[in-house]
């Protein structure tokens, strides 16, 4: 597998992408890990506006379903050791480059969140990196998740209006990963951590409880799933251990999921998609040192492994967002290590 990459723009230490519809056309976001801007995308790499010039410490970008443009973000998450001011935000658009910015809930070290749905309920879904810190590189507070039926109606919270949500995990140390997933047609969160990769699963009704799995007992730093080889189960794929360098491809068996296949040259590895990429199913990694590839996984019938290409090289990507336009499957990296916003278009040689 390979793809031919064309830089779309720059930005210091552009850190997060995600999709957007916007005035009935599909388009994507690009923020930035530090105090920098947020852009909006038309789905062929043109700037088409300015969401804002900063604060940026933007980890997450959603959309609300069924609006037009508006989005929650992560705000003021600088680093492990500057996000005590973290919060969401809800981003609503006014016009030409005037984007409304309210706060929803502040949430210290809030590093990850999502919107799930279920029978017809929206419930928001946020992760901590930590609880808290005292020092520089001060790990001695798990992080935790919390939840919360999110309302329809998002234009009363501001500083003085938060959200209130509710903790429905603690003790989750380096709580860094977070991947939705579909599992039997319910929209699910899986969310990788030093204690574990964990299945979370909204309430069946509401005020009902989150349910809860534990999917493998490893450290893991982001965690995708994948039916890779075509045999109809999927493959669990995670980054281990946190911020490290091992990609594991994990199969389902008696004993639960099982190491099956190694990659262990992806230093700080970061970026990670899964699903399908010309026509085939495939997982795309990003790594920020050493030699910062942006790495694609696919499956071999003729052999019976695993493959690894490497789509590009000294780029160093933060995340990486797939869709596909006109028949093309593109992907656009945030490639964090070079400040450069790249869009590649996938093909199969």
């Amino acid at each position: 597998m390979k793809a031919s990459k064309k830089v779309i723009g720059q930005l210091r230490k552009c850190y997060s992408v995600a999709p957007l519809c916007y005035q009935g056309k599909d388009h994507f976001l690009v923020a930035a890990e530090k105090q920098d801007p947020c852009y909006l995308f038309d789905m062929e790499g043109n700037k088409e506006e300015t969401v804002w010039e900063g604060p940026g410490g933007v980890m997450s970008m959603v959309q609300v379903p069924d609006t037009d443009g508006v989005f929650l973000a992560t705000r003021k998450f600088y680093s492990p050791n500057d996000s005590k001011e973290a919060s969401i935000v809800v981003v609503t658009p006014e016009g030409k480059n005037r984007w409304q910015v309210k706060t929803l809930v502040k949430l210290p070290f809030v590093h990850r969140f999502d919107i799930l749905t279920r029978n017809g309920v929206r419930y928001l879904i946020a992760c901590t990196l930590k609880s808290n810190h005292e020092y520089k590189d001060d790990w001695r507070f798990p992080g935790r998740v919390y939840a919360a039926v999110l309302p329809e109606d998002l234009r009363d919270f501001d500083d003085k209006n938060q959200l209130e949500l509710q903790v429905i995990k603690e003790d989750m140390p380096r709580n860094h990963g977070y991947y939705r997933d579909l599992q039997d047609g319910v929209e699910t969160a899986l969310i990788s951590a030093e204690s574990g990769i964990f299945r979370f699963a909204p309430p069946m009704r509401t005020g009902g409880e989150w349910q809860i799995e534990k999917v493998k007992d490893s450290a893991a730093s982001d965690a995708v799933m994948v039916d890779l080889d075509g045999d109809g189960e999927k493959e669990l794929i995670y980054l281990a251990p946190f911020h490290g360098n091992e990609i594991h491809i994990c199969r389902k068996t008696e004993k639960g999921y099982e190491s099956v296949y190694c990659y262990d040259r992806a230093e700080f590895a970061h970026a990670i998609y899964g699903g399908a990429l010309c026509d085939r199913p495939a997982v795309l990694i990003g790594h920020r040192k050493a030699d910062q590839d942006l790495l694609a996984f696919t499956y071999c019938k003729d052999t019976g492994g695993y493959v690894c290409d490497v789509i590009d090289h000294g780029c160093g990507p933060a995340n990486v967002y797939k869709f596909t336009v006109d028949g093309r499957d593109m992907v656009v990296a945030a490639n964090r290590e070079t400040d450069e916003i790249a869009m590649y278009t996938a093909f199969c040689e």
